[in-house]
């Protein structure tokens, strides 16, 4: 099989437990799942592989996690990047997508929200965990 032709996912996370976990859900679906944990091998393996999805973790650098997703859509606008955070209101999950994310998965929904949104993000679409809390509403946005 040549390069080009395996499917291969990036996953950044600090979390080698929880990166562990998540990669026995990848491996279900690509051919490669090549784990970083810093930004530095997240940007230079985003750039070198061209994996067909990225996941990282929005804490992978601590309160630098949008500028990395703006980094690496700069770096690598054709790929699909995924967002876990810890994060369930609709306003953080906003701000990643607004970054750049594709998608946001919440760290307590990996088990049932990883898969469906990297298919979703494979398709074009987009994906935000549906336990996200709504924001309250505003004058401009009551009913």
């Amino acid at each position: 099989m040549s390069e080009q032709n395996i499917k291969c996912v990036l996953l950044a996370d600090r979390n080698h437990g929880l990166t562990e976990g998540i990669r026995g859900l990848l491996e279900t679906l690509f051919d490669a799942v090549v784990m970083v944990a810093d930004e530095t091998s997240l940007q230079e393996s985003a750039v070198r592989l061209q994996p067909s999805v990225t996941v990282m973790d929005l804490a992978l650098v601590r309160g630098e996690g949008l500028g990395v997703i703006q980094r690496l859509r700069a770096r690598c606008p054709g790929q699909a990047l995924v967002v876990l955070s810890q994060h369930d209101e609709a306003s953080a999950c906003r701000a990643c997508l607004e970054a750049g994310a594709n998608a946001v998965v919440l760290k307590h929904a990996i088990a049932t929200d990883l898969l469906p949104a990297i298919e979703a993000v494979q398709t074009g679409r987009s994906f935000v965990s549906p336990t996200v809390h709504p924001l309250p509403p505003t004058d401009e946005n009551k009913p």
